[in-house]
């Protein structure tokens, strides 16, 4: 039997309704942002409800907004059914469905076989793969905050030579090449960054490298690698020092800008400056490719950052459960498809209002047939 860790939890639900509260308040209009609602799926799918009534996760805290609000939603589906998750970040996520502590791990980043988690997640369901399911999509934010500028935009390109320590003043001619106009104060830059294994920083890096035009010369991976700056512990963690300054910047999930009220850099990757928000990153999850295998739906992102479509916002999270496709015992397999089943479906409807984006139709579909097929 799984055993609940002794930690606080977010999500406990009982039969009723749970109010959401972090990622998505009521006010959610941010400096910078787009608030313009991507469509909600339409696809319906039977829920069995059941097996083990206290099933336990942990990971991704870009997730724990969206987790909140399916947590809501399969307890209103389901009379008695509870799930407690930790938003202890991706890397702590993907450790300890490993070891067997959690039944769902929520990772922002695919179980890396290089680093033998492909091997052990295998070996905690069995004998069994794993799989990656991505549930979760939502905007990244480059914010920051910086008296006296409301409106900031970047290319990919400066951002990496930013976050890379290549530009170090706010006043340096590649920012204002890229803000005619603005007035820039004679400030340094202070970056902010994810000081534990975050898959936030793995994205965020893979994009500086795909998109940034060469300036991007680190690698990528969940530790941060640009080499300046301060570490911050989880997302919260980044929000609350990117407030705490003034000339700092840091990259962060859309739904901590919205609920920390943050201003947020434009992004123009060649075709235009567009707003962080739900409509340019639903344009851009369009694009998504899934190069996994059968129903590990691992998705091939690095066309998509480098992409320059117009009115597209290419710097989108994925987040993955990480779910047993056998393995587990007959009661926490029910439970954990029924869990899956009411997020993909009933629980996207609270998504845009907590800070992301619902799932498209054709990732919708292809999540349901890879749920039910968990045995």
């Amino acid at each position: 039997m799984i055993s609940k860790r002794p930690v606080s939890v977010l999500g406990l639900v009982a039969a009723g309704a749970l109010a959401l509260t972090a990622c998505g308040s009521d006010n959610n209009t941010t400096p910078g942002g787009n608030n313009s609602a991507a469509p909600a799926p339409t696809a319906k799918a039977p829920v069995e409800c059941g097996g083990k009534k206290d099933l336990v996760a942990e990971g991704s805290s870009a997730q724990k907004g969206a987790i909140e609000a399916f947590v809501s939603a399969y307890g209103a589906k389901c009379s008695g059914q509870q799930l407690a998750y930790t938003p202890s970040g991706s890397g702590a996520g993907v450790k300890q469905f490993n070891a067997g502590i959690v039944d769902i791990g929520g990772s922002d980043s695919p179980l890396n076989k290089d680093k033998g988690e492909v091997d052990k997640a295998a070996e905690r369901c069995k004998g069994n793969p794993a799989w990656n399911l991505p549930l979760v999509f939502g905007p990244v934010g480059i914010a920051y905050k910086l008296d006296g500028v409301t409106s900031l935009t970047l290319t990919p390109e400066l951002a990496a030579k930013i976050f890379s320590g290549a530009v170090t003043k706010w006043n340096d001619p590649a920012v204002a090449a890229a803000n005619t106009g603005a007035t820039l104060p004679d400030k340094a830059i202070t970056v902010i960054y994810r000081g534990d294994e975050s898959g936030t920083t793995d994205n965020f890096q893979k994009y500086l490298k795909a998109a940034g035009k060469g300036a991007w010369t680190k690698d990528a991976g969940k530790k941060f690698n640009g080499g300046v700056g301060q570490g911050a512990q989880g997302s919260a963690g980044v929000a609350d020092a990117i407030s705490a300054g003034d000339g700092t910047i840091g990259y962060i999930e859309w739904s901590y800008v919205q609920d920390k009220k943050l201003s947020a850099a434009k992004l123009d990757s060649g075709s235009g400056a567009v707003e962080l928000g739900a409509e340019g990153a639903a344009a851009a999850i369009k694009s998504a490719k899934v190069k996994g295998s059968g129903n590990d739906l691992v998705l091939d992102l690095d066309a998509l950052y480098a992409s320059n479509t117009a009115g597209s916002y290419p710097l989108v999270l994925a987040t993955y459960e990480i779910v047993c496709s056998k393995g587990y015992d007959a009661d926490t397999a029910k439970a954990v498809k029924a869990f899956l089943t009411v997020a993909a479906t009933d629980g996207q409807s609270a998504l845009a209002d907590a800070g992301y984006v619902p799932l498209p139709d054709e990732f919708q579909v292809k999540l349901l047939d890879a749920i039910k097929a968990i045995a």
